[in-house]
C-alpha cells in the first residue's frame, strides 16, 4: 500500500531524532553468533599454532575525536571473531597446550573489566567478568589480574602477536587500562622501546630463507629500502644484499639468529594465521554478510530513485546512510565515498561536500556494517537519468569488464585470473576509443586493483591463493579520466566503477549484490521510478 507524503515524512522525522540520541559511547550491536561459533574459531585457532606456544591479542583502543569526546567503539575484527566481546580494555590468550592453575586445566584466558556503575550511568551497561563467563570461555578474569599475575611467558618457545601501534592513549584514571596492560605486557616479553620491527622482520626472513627463495628476498629487501633507506646501514643486510650469488647462506642465517635470540615473540605467524582462518566464511557469518549486502543495494536503489539534479553529494550519502539505520545496520563498513564528476576520479574520496552535481555522474562506493560485516558495493550512476553517449561508452566497457570477471571467479581460480580477464577488456575498449595508443597506457586510467575478500574488515585478511568455495569477495573494475589527461577532453572528469559482492561456489560465482541495478539501461528505469523521498522537502534555513 502505497504511504502518504505525511505519513512518510513522521516516520522519517522520527528516525532522525531517534539515531540523534543513540549514545555515541555505546559498545555495538548484540552479536547475531552464538558463543559456539567464537569457541569454534578458538579451537581451530590452536589446531594452527605452532608446538608450545601462546597467541596473545588485545582488543582495540578507544579513540579520541576531540577534547572530552570519544568515537563510537569499534572491536578489533580479529578480537571480534575469536570473542564476540565488544567491550574495551581486554586481553584474550591462546595457548597451543593446555595450563593449569588451582581450578585444573585451560585453554585460553579472557581479561575483561569489572563492572562500573559510575561509568555505565554515563555510557551505557556493561557485562564485566560475570557476563563474559556466561560465553564460553575456559577462563574469564578481571584485566587488574594481567598486570598482578606473574606471567611466564618465557617458557613458550613462540609468543604470537601483532606487532603494537602508537594510537593507544593512556587514561590516568585507570592503571590496567589498554595502555597499561600493553606496556606490562611489552616490558615481560622484551619487547624494547627500541625495537626496530622492520630488521627483526628481515633478519627471520634471512634465517630461514632457502636458496631459492634468496634472489626473491632480495628484491623485497630493495624495494622496502626505497621507502626506507636505514635498511641499508645495516651490516648484516648490506652482507645479504652483496654477497655472491653462489655462495652460502648459512653464515648469514647464523648471524641474524644470534641478532634474534632474545626475543622468543614472533609479530608475523599470528596475521597469517587469522588470514588463513577469516578467509573462508562460515554459513553464519555468509548470512550476516547478505544482510549487509541487501542493505546495501537497498540503500543504492533508493538513491536511484530520489536522486535530482538539486541534490549535493552530502545528501546522497546521507539517503545511503539513512537506508542503513533503518534496516538495522548500526554503522557503515568504512568512509563512505560520494563522488560527482571530477570527483568520482579521486579513488578514495570521502570529502562528499560538492554542492553542484548537475549533468554530472555521481559515483557512489558505500557498505552497511551489520553485526560487525560489512558490504562494499559500487555503483555510478547519471545525475540527469540517463547517462549521455561518452558515459554511457565508457560505462558500458567497465560493465563489460565487471562480467568477465565475475565470470573468472570459479573454485581453483586466482585473483589474477580475475584480473586479467577484467583488465583486457578495458585494454581493449580504451583502445576502441582512441583514448590510449598502447596496451599498457590503461594503468593510467585503471590504477587500482580489481578483487578483494570482504567480511568483518571491508578489505578482509586472506592468503590470496586460489579461490575456495565460501570465500567473499569483490569485483570492481574502473575507468578514471581526470581533466588533463591526454586523451580528448571529451572524456575527461568522468569516473566509473562498478563493484559487487561474489560468493565463491562449487557451482558458480553467485553475485549477492545483484538488487542493486548494474546495467546502463536497468539504471535509467530505476531513475525514472517514484521515490518514497519525492516529497521530503525541508525549509530553508536562512544564512545570517
Amino acid at each position: 500500500m502505497k504511504q502518504e507524503p505525511k505519513n512518510i515524512i513522521s516516520r522519517l522525522l522520527m528516525l532522525v531524532l531517534f539515531f540523534c540520541f543513540v549514545t555515541p559511547t555505546s559498545f555495538g550491536q548484540k552479536s547475531e553468533l552464538s558463543s559456539d561459533f567464537h569457541k569454534n574459531r578458538r579451537i581451530q585457532l590452536r589446531e594452527k599454532l605452532p608446538p608450545n606456544s601462546v597467541a596473545v591479542f588485545f582488543s582495540s583502543p578507544v579513540r579520541n575525536r576531540a577534547n572530552d569526546v570519544d568515537y563510537e567503539y569499534h572491536p578489533d575484527p580479529n578480537f571480534n571473531y575469536l570473542t564476540g566481546w565488544n567491550e574495551p580494555h581486554a586481553v584474550l590468550m591462546v595457548y597451543s597446550v593446555p595450563q593449569k592453575d588451582d581450578s585444573g586445566f585451560f585453554s585460553e584466558k579472557l581479561y575483561v573489566r569489572e563492572r562500573n556503575p559510575q561509568n555505565e550511568m554515563w555510557n551505557g551497561r556493561q557485562l564485566g567478568v560475570e557476563g563474559a563467563a556466561k560465553m564460553g570461555f575456559d577462563r574469564v578474569v578481571s584485566k587488574e589480574r594481567f598486570k598482578k599475575e606473574q606471567q611466564a611467558f618465557d617458557q613458550f618457545d613462540q609468543v604470537l602477536i601483532f606487532d603494537f601501534k602508537n594510537d593507544v592513549r593512556d587514561d590516568p584514571r585507570d592503571n590496567s587500562d589498554l595502555f597499561d596492560l600493553q606496556s606490562h605486557f611489552r616490558t615481560t616479553i622484551g619487547y624494547t622501546s627500541d625495537f626496530n620491527a622492520s630488521l627483526y622482520r628481515i633478519y627471520q626472513r634471512i634465517r630461514t630463507a632457502t636458496e631459492e627463495e634468496a634472489p626473491y628476498l632480495k628484491r623485497l629487501i630493495r624495494y622496502q629500502a626505497s621507502s626506507d633507506s636505514t635498511l641499508l646501514k645495516d651490516p648484516l643486510i648490506n652482507d645479504f644484499l652483496n654477497r655472491d650469488p653462489n655462495a652460502q647462506v648459512t653464515d648469514l642465517q647464523t648471524r641474524s639468529a644470534y641478532l634474534v635470540r632474545d626475543y622468543n615473540f614472533d609479530i608475523d605467524q599470528l596475521e597469517q594465521i587469522m588470514a588463513s582462518l577469516r578467509e573462508r566464511k562460515t554459513p553464519e557469518e555468509i548470512r550476516l554478510l547478505k544482510k549487509a549486502i541487501r542493505i546495501s543495494t537497498q540503500g543504492q536503489v533508493e538513491v536511484m530513485k530520489a536522486l535530482h539534479p538539486q541534490m549535493t553529494e552530502r545528501e546522497v550519502q546521507g539517503i545511503h546512510q539513512l537506508v542503513f539505520k533503518k534496516y538495522g545496520a548500526a554503522h557503515e563498513g568504512y568512509p563512505s565515498i560520494v563522488g560527482a564528476g571530477d570527483n568520482a576520479c579521486v579513488l578514495h574520496y570521502i570529502t562528499n561536500d560538492k554542492t553542484n552535481i548537475e549533468n554530472q555522474l555521481i559515483l557512489m562506493d558505500l557498505g552497511a556494517e551489520y553485526n560487525g560485516y560489512t558490504a562494499d558495493v559500487t555503483r555510478t550512476i547519471p545525475v540527469s537519468g540517463t547517462f549521455t553517449l561518452e558515459q554511457r561508452a565508457l560505462y558500458k566497457i567497465v560493465y563489460d569488464a565487471q562480467t568477465a570477471g565475475i565470470d573468472a571467479s570459479l573454485v581453483g581460480a586466482t585473483f589474477s585470473d580475475i584480473s586479467k580477464a577484467t583488465n583486457e577488456v578495458v585494454q581493449k575498449g580504451l583502445l576502441e576509443l582512441g583514448i590510449i595508443k598502447s596496451p599498457e597506457e590503461y594503468r593510467r586510467y585503471l590504477p587500482h586493483g580489481i578483487s578483494h575478500h570482504i567480511g568483518l574488515d571491508v578489505h578482509d585478511p586472506g592468503l590470496y591463493g586460489a579461490l575456495e568455495p565460501d570465500m567473499v569477495i569483490t569485483v570492481e573494475p574502473g575507468i578514471y579520466i581526470p581533466e588533463g589527461s591526454p586523451c580528448d577532453s571529451k572524456w575527461w572528469n568522468i569516473g566509473i566503477r562498478i563493484e559487487d559482492d561474489i560468493l565463491i561456489t562449487k557451482e558458480g560465482p553467485i553475485n549477492l549484490s545483484i538488487d542493486a541495478p548494474r546495467a546502463w539501461d536497468a539504471i535509467e528505469e530505476m531513475m525514472r521510478q517514484k521515490s518514497a523521498l519525492d516529497d521530503f522537502i525541508l525549509p530553508v534555513i536562512a544564512n545570517e
